[in-house]
């Protein structure tokens, strides 16, 4: 008996179209850019740093996310994941305990919380870096577990230089879930040192070198925590990792013990008045988000301009030649004025779309990538038959707009936040218990 698709399985397809669509898109945008940076000569040396930007941060990451979602296990593997698929930090503590518990021991080992990625902590920490001075919150780039950013991040900044220091990424486990073997955790953490700035070998971005030993890190984290809390315990799983070990999401290479310490912090004290706000990276607005609310609004900045030209030259229009006879100047006004209006509603609406998207609307997200869509596949039909050609004066413009919508609203973090209050609680079946005879 056929059985119609759920609302959650179509959004999944929905979500998988746009996606491929979006690094289709990427692709031609990419060969767009190096036209236009020839046609603009090889002395136009912000043409090519444009076009490193698109590639390392928005084509590279896209087809590294379609090709790991092919041959990168899904399951846990002892392994955090990059945005862009890639396999990424080992994971090499566990912990025991209440997130206020979690919190208590790294401040009291001298570990400072990082703050979250914004454009002003991004900013912050480019400058920071550049000019040698001290951040001790430096934001940490986004890892995944459990298909979720990491729900908050510790460092030690060293020698008063962002650029090295200690850090490790914290991610609270599911309701029920046990590690390989049967261990029950609460939370998982990766922590690795950042000796440098570099280059990623797989994606061309700016990112940290982190040192190859991990384990090194692995133990300082313990032994802080251990000597600033005496109340926790700590035994270790031996042999743990799996062989998922030769090189992290920026090109490093990492080695490993493959031991992972647990450390039960259940029994230490925490007042209430230090006990901090629950913590859930899904409830955190990510920058993909921003970033499609604030094109839609571009694309809307762009239809309202062509409202008011309407308006307001439709003078000239009434000047236009039906074949070999003049056209009716009021016809011409007329039509002009509905264009305009329509124009004028369509840009309005996309304003109030972008409102939604920032919000975290699934069905706006939705609605935008699909209105990019279908001006992408319209753009790419009159390319290829001839109608009309794309050039940096002519078009180019628009379709980065929309390919950019397309990208940011099709990303992983933009899509969890969007769904993050669509998926239902699964309650907890109650324990059965036998009864006596």
């Amino acid at each position: 008996m056929y059985k119609a698709p759920s609302k959650e399985a179509t959004d999944t397809w929905l979500d998988r179209g746009f996606f491929i669509l979006g690094g289709v898109g990427a692709v031609w945008l990419a060969f767009l850019l190096v036209g236009e940076s020839f046609q603009l000569g090889w002395g136009q040396l912000w043409s090519w740093l444009v076009f490193w930007a698109f590639l390392a941060y928005l084509l590279l990451p896209r087809l590294h996310r379609i090709l790991t979602t092919i041959y990168v296990p899904g399951y846990f593997i002892g392994r955090a994941r990059t945005s862009d698929g890639l396999l990424g930090d080992p994971v090499n503590v566990a912990l025991l305990g209440k997130e206020r518990q979690v919190h208590a021991i790294m401040r009291r080992a001298g570990w400072t919380i990082a703050d979250d990625v914004t454009f002003a902590s991004s900013r912050r920490i480019i400058s920071s870096t550049i000019l040698r001075q001290s951040y001790e919150q430096a934001p940490v780039s986004p890892l995944y577990l459990f298909d979720r950013q990491q729900d908050f991040a510790y460092q030690q900044e060293v020698d008063n230089n962002p650029g090295k220091r200690h850090h490790v990424r914290f991610w609270r486990c599911p309701d029920g879930w046990m590690l390989p073997g049967g261990h029950k955790v609460d939370w998982l953490a990766a922590g690795t040192y950042d000796r440098s700035v570099g280059f990623s070998l797989f994606t061309l971005q700016i990112t940290h070198k982190i040192e190859q030993n991990t384990d090194v890190e692995r133990d300082h984290i313990v032994r802080t925590v251990s000597e600033g809390e005496p109340s926790v315990r700590v035994h270790v799983i031996k042999d743990f990792s799996t062989g998922y070990h030769s090189r992290n999401g920026g090109g490093d290479s990492i080695s490993t013990d493959g031991g992972l310490p647990v450390v039960d912090a259940r029994t230490v004290s925490v007042p209430t008045s230090q006990e901090p706000k629950s913590t859930d990276s899904r409830d955190r607005r990510p920058a993909p988000t921003t970033m499609g609310a604030v094109l839609v609004v571009v694309r809307a900045l762009a239809a309202l301009a062509l409202a008011v030209t309407l308006f307001t030259s439709s003078d000239v229009f009434a000047d236009l030649t039906l074949g070999d006879a003049p056209a009716d100047p009021e016809t011409t006004t007329a039509a002009v004025t509905i264009v305009g209006i329509v124009v004028l509603v369509f840009g309005l609406g996309e304003v109030f779309l972008a409102w939604r998207i920032f919000l975290g609307s699934n069905g706006a997200r939705v609605i935008a990538m699909g209105l990019s869509s279908v001006s992408i596949l319209v753009q790419a039909i009159d390319a290829s038959t001839g109608t009309t050609s794309i050039t940096l004066e002519a078009g180019l413009a628009g379709l980065a707009t929309d390919i950019l919508v397309l990208l940011a609203l099709s990303s992983q973090r933009a899509r969890i936040f969007a769904k993050r209050q669509r998926v239902p609680a699964v309650p907890a079946l109650p324990m059965k218990t036998s009864q006596p005879r």
